[in-house]
Protein backbone atom coordinates (compact mmCIF):
# COMPACT_ATOMS: atom_id res chain seq x y z
CA UNK A 1 0.00 0.00 0.00
CA UNK A 2 1.03 3.55 -0.88
CA UNK A 3 2.34 5.22 1.84
CA UNK A 4 0.77 8.69 3.42
CA UNK A 5 3.29 11.27 3.39
CA UNK A 6 3.33 13.90 6.34
CA UNK A 7 1.31 16.42 4.77
CA UNK A 8 -1.52 14.52 3.71
CA UNK A 9 -1.65 12.59 7.15
CA UNK A 10 -1.60 16.32 8.87
CA UNK A 11 -4.93 17.32 6.54
CA UNK A 12 -6.61 13.76 7.43
CA UNK A 13 -5.77 14.39 11.39
CA UNK A 14 -7.46 18.44 10.94
CA UNK A 15 -9.80 16.85 9.31
CA UNK A 16 -9.61 18.38 5.93
CA UNK A 17 -8.80 15.28 3.91
CA UNK A 18 -11.11 11.73 4.71
CA UNK A 19 -9.44 9.23 5.33
CA UNK A 20 -11.33 7.05 3.00
CA UNK A 21 -10.01 8.98 0.16
CA UNK A 22 -6.60 8.70 1.11
CA UNK A 23 -6.88 5.04 1.11
CA UNK A 24 -8.53 4.99 -1.98
CA UNK A 25 -6.21 7.37 -4.22
CA UNK A 26 -3.31 5.06 -2.28
CA UNK A 27 -5.01 1.91 -4.26
CA UNK A 28 -5.56 3.79 -7.54
CA UNK A 29 -1.64 4.70 -7.39
CA UNK A 30 -0.51 0.96 -6.48
CA UNK A 31 -2.60 0.05 -9.76
CA UNK A 32 -1.01 2.06 -12.44
CA UNK A 33 0.86 -0.95 -13.52
CA UNK A 34 -1.17 -2.12 -16.33
CA UNK A 35 -0.81 -6.11 -17.72
CA UNK A 36 -2.33 -6.46 -21.09
CA UNK A 37 -4.46 -9.34 -21.74
CA UNK A 38 -4.78 -11.22 -24.95
CA UNK A 39 -8.36 -10.50 -27.01
CA UNK A 40 -11.17 -12.31 -25.77
CA UNK A 41 -12.46 -14.97 -28.58
CA UNK A 42 -16.27 -14.27 -29.53
CA UNK A 43 -16.49 -17.97 -31.30
CA UNK A 44 -16.10 -21.15 -28.89
CA UNK A 45 -16.91 -24.57 -29.05
CA UNK A 46 -19.24 -25.36 -26.83
CA UNK A 47 -22.75 -23.81 -27.74
CA UNK A 48 -24.71 -21.71 -24.96
CA UNK A 49 -27.50 -24.53 -24.70
CA UNK A 50 -24.17 -27.16 -24.02
CA UNK A 51 -22.90 -24.85 -21.20
CA UNK A 52 -26.12 -24.21 -19.51
CA UNK A 53 -26.70 -28.21 -19.23
CA UNK A 54 -23.13 -28.57 -17.71
CA UNK A 55 -22.86 -26.02 -15.56
CA UNK A 56 -22.05 -27.24 -11.90
CA UNK A 57 -20.27 -25.34 -8.67
CA UNK A 58 -16.71 -26.90 -8.81
CA UNK A 59 -14.77 -26.77 -5.53
CA UNK A 60 -12.01 -28.83 -6.23
CA UNK A 61 -9.74 -27.94 -8.81
CA UNK A 62 -6.08 -29.83 -10.53
CA UNK A 63 -3.18 -28.36 -10.02
CA UNK A 64 -2.10 -27.53 -13.18
CA UNK A 65 -1.68 -23.24 -14.30
CA UNK A 66 -4.32 -21.37 -15.49
CA UNK A 67 -3.10 -19.32 -18.50
CA UNK A 68 -3.30 -15.78 -19.33
CA UNK A 69 -5.53 -16.45 -22.57
CA UNK A 70 -8.11 -19.14 -19.85
CA UNK A 71 -7.92 -15.43 -17.11
CA UNK A 72 -8.46 -12.81 -20.24
CA UNK A 73 -11.98 -14.60 -21.41
CA UNK A 74 -12.82 -15.50 -17.86
CA UNK A 75 -13.04 -11.59 -16.92
CA UNK A 76 -13.99 -10.81 -20.45
CA UNK A 77 -17.18 -13.23 -19.74
CA UNK A 78 -17.30 -11.22 -16.27
CA UNK A 79 -17.37 -8.03 -17.37
CA UNK A 80 -16.12 -7.23 -21.15
CA UNK A 81 -17.16 -4.27 -22.91
CA UNK A 82 -19.19 -5.26 -25.78
CA UNK A 83 -20.11 -2.05 -27.51
CA UNK A 84 -17.76 0.42 -27.27
CA UNK A 85 -19.79 3.23 -28.33
CA UNK A 86 -22.00 3.00 -25.71
CA UNK A 87 -19.62 1.30 -22.97
CA UNK A 88 -22.17 -1.55 -22.89
CA UNK A 89 -20.74 -5.12 -21.22
CA UNK A 90 -21.36 -8.39 -21.18
CA UNK A 91 -23.43 -8.69 -18.13
CA UNK A 92 -26.88 -6.25 -17.58
CA UNK A 93 -26.84 -3.33 -15.31
CA UNK A 94 -29.50 -1.03 -14.13
CA UNK A 95 -30.17 1.57 -16.06
CA UNK A 96 -26.25 1.03 -17.67
CA UNK A 97 -24.86 2.21 -13.97
CA UNK A 98 -21.77 -0.66 -13.84
CA UNK A 99 -21.79 -0.81 -10.48
CA UNK A 100 -19.68 -3.74 -10.10
CA UNK A 101 -15.39 -4.13 -10.17
CA UNK A 102 -14.31 -7.56 -10.44
CA UNK A 103 -11.30 -8.45 -8.85
CA UNK A 104 -8.06 -11.49 -10.19
CA UNK A 105 -6.31 -12.66 -7.02
CA UNK A 106 -4.05 -14.60 -9.18
CA UNK A 107 -1.95 -17.48 -7.64
CA UNK A 108 -0.56 -19.98 -10.55
CA UNK A 109 -1.39 -18.28 -13.74
CA UNK A 110 1.30 -18.56 -16.29
CA UNK A 111 2.98 -15.28 -17.37
CA UNK A 112 1.53 -12.91 -14.27
CA UNK A 113 2.95 -12.56 -11.05
CA UNK A 114 1.01 -13.60 -8.39
CA UNK A 115 -1.17 -10.91 -6.47
CA UNK A 116 -4.38 -8.49 -6.61
CA UNK A 117 -5.16 -7.39 -9.91
CA UNK A 118 -8.14 -5.05 -10.65
CA UNK A 119 -10.02 -5.68 -14.00
CA UNK A 120 -10.27 -2.36 -16.04
CA UNK A 121 -13.02 -3.48 -18.67
CA UNK A 122 -12.78 -0.31 -21.36
CA UNK A 123 -9.37 -1.05 -21.49
CA UNK A 124 -9.22 -5.04 -21.41
CA UNK A 125 -6.05 -5.06 -19.28
CA UNK A 126 -5.30 -5.65 -15.30
CA UNK A 127 -4.27 -3.12 -13.08
CA UNK A 128 -2.14 -4.43 -10.39
CA UNK A 129 -2.64 -3.73 -6.63
CA UNK A 130 -0.11 -5.28 -4.98
CA UNK A 131 2.41 -8.51 -5.31
CA UNK A 132 2.53 -11.34 -3.33
CA UNK A 133 0.30 -13.87 -1.92
CA UNK A 134 -2.77 -12.33 -2.29
CA UNK A 135 -4.70 -15.87 -2.42
CA UNK A 136 -3.06 -16.94 1.26
CA UNK A 137 -4.68 -13.50 2.18
CA UNK A 138 -8.15 -14.14 0.80
CA UNK A 139 -8.25 -17.22 1.94
CA UNK A 140 -6.91 -16.32 5.66
CA UNK A 141 -9.88 -13.84 5.48
CA UNK A 142 -13.11 -15.94 3.98
CA UNK A 143 -12.16 -19.22 5.37
CA UNK A 144 -13.48 -21.28 2.45
CA UNK A 145 -11.01 -24.09 1.21
CA UNK A 146 -11.36 -24.26 -2.25
CA UNK A 147 -9.78 -20.74 -2.47
CA UNK A 148 -6.58 -22.47 -0.99
CA UNK A 149 -6.12 -25.36 -3.56
CA UNK A 150 -7.46 -23.03 -7.03
CA UNK A 151 -4.65 -21.00 -8.90
CA UNK A 152 -6.91 -18.21 -9.13
CA UNK A 153 -9.94 -16.28 -7.91
CA UNK A 154 -12.55 -13.85 -8.57
CA UNK A 155 -13.65 -11.42 -6.07
CA UNK A 156 -16.80 -9.47 -7.33
CA UNK A 157 -17.30 -5.74 -5.29
CA UNK A 158 -20.20 -3.87 -5.41
CA UNK A 159 -20.79 0.16 -4.89
CA UNK A 160 -24.02 -0.14 -3.05
CA UNK A 161 -23.87 3.76 -2.31
CA UNK A 162 -24.07 4.81 -5.80
CA UNK A 163 -27.65 3.76 -6.37
CA UNK A 164 -30.70 4.49 -5.87
CA UNK A 165 -31.40 0.71 -4.79
CA UNK A 166 -28.77 -0.30 -2.62
CA UNK A 167 -29.85 -4.40 -4.13
CA UNK A 168 -29.24 -3.74 -7.52
CA UNK A 169 -24.97 -4.72 -6.55
CA UNK A 170 -26.24 -8.10 -6.00
CA UNK A 171 -28.36 -8.40 -8.86
CA UNK A 172 -25.55 -7.63 -10.96
CA UNK A 173 -22.95 -9.47 -9.33
CA UNK A 174 -25.10 -12.06 -9.64
CA UNK A 175 -25.43 -11.75 -13.69
CA UNK A 176 -21.82 -11.68 -14.13
CA UNK A 177 -21.00 -14.72 -11.77
CA UNK A 178 -23.46 -16.91 -14.24
CA UNK A 179 -21.67 -15.53 -17.31
CA UNK A 180 -18.40 -16.69 -15.47
CA UNK A 181 -20.39 -20.01 -14.88
CA UNK A 182 -21.16 -20.82 -18.57
CA UNK A 183 -17.56 -19.63 -19.34
CA UNK A 184 -15.67 -22.01 -17.29
CA UNK A 185 -17.35 -25.21 -18.46
CA UNK A 186 -16.74 -23.71 -22.88
CA UNK A 187 -12.67 -23.66 -20.98
CA UNK A 188 -12.89 -26.45 -19.14
CA UNK A 189 -12.27 -24.86 -15.56
CA UNK A 190 -14.36 -25.08 -12.86
CA UNK A 191 -15.72 -22.57 -10.26
CA UNK A 192 -18.16 -22.06 -7.41
CA UNK A 193 -19.69 -18.70 -6.44
CA UNK A 194 -19.50 -18.35 -2.61
CA UNK A 195 -21.17 -15.67 -0.13
CA UNK A 196 -20.26 -17.41 2.89
CA UNK A 197 -18.04 -15.06 4.29
CA UNK A 198 -17.62 -11.43 6.05
CA UNK A 199 -17.16 -8.58 3.63
CA UNK A 200 -15.64 -6.47 5.82
CA UNK A 201 -12.59 -9.17 6.72
CA UNK A 202 -12.40 -9.17 3.19
CA UNK A 203 -12.31 -5.69 2.11
CA UNK A 204 -9.75 -5.21 4.86
CA UNK A 205 -7.42 -8.41 3.73
CA UNK A 206 -7.43 -7.54 0.00
CA UNK A 207 -6.92 -3.36 0.58
CA UNK A 208 -10.17 -2.72 -0.90
CA UNK A 209 -11.60 0.91 -0.75
CA UNK A 210 -14.31 1.85 1.50
CA UNK A 211 -16.89 2.52 -0.85
CA UNK A 212 -16.86 -1.38 -2.52
CA UNK A 213 -18.72 -4.04 -0.77
CA UNK A 214 -16.96 -7.62 -1.55
CA UNK A 215 -20.17 -9.75 -2.66
CA UNK A 216 -18.62 -12.89 -4.59
CA UNK A 217 -15.96 -14.93 -4.21
CA UNK A 218 -15.24 -17.15 -7.37
CA UNK A 219 -11.94 -19.68 -7.29
CA UNK A 220 -10.72 -20.83 -10.64
CA UNK A 221 -9.18 -24.18 -11.69
CA UNK A 222 -8.79 -27.12 -14.10
CA UNK A 223 -11.20 -29.84 -13.19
Amino acid sequence: MKKIGPLTLSLVLLGFVPLWCVLTTAQAADSSAAVKLPQPVFEGKVSVEKALKERRSVRSYKAEPLSMGEVAQILWAAQGVTDASKGLRTAPSAKAAYLIEVYLVAGNVTGLPAGLYKYQPGRHELARIFEGDAKEKLFSAAGQAPIRNAPAALVIAGYPKRSVNPGWIYLEAGHASENVYLQAVSLGIGTVAMAGFKPDDVKKAMNFPEEELPIYIMPLGKK
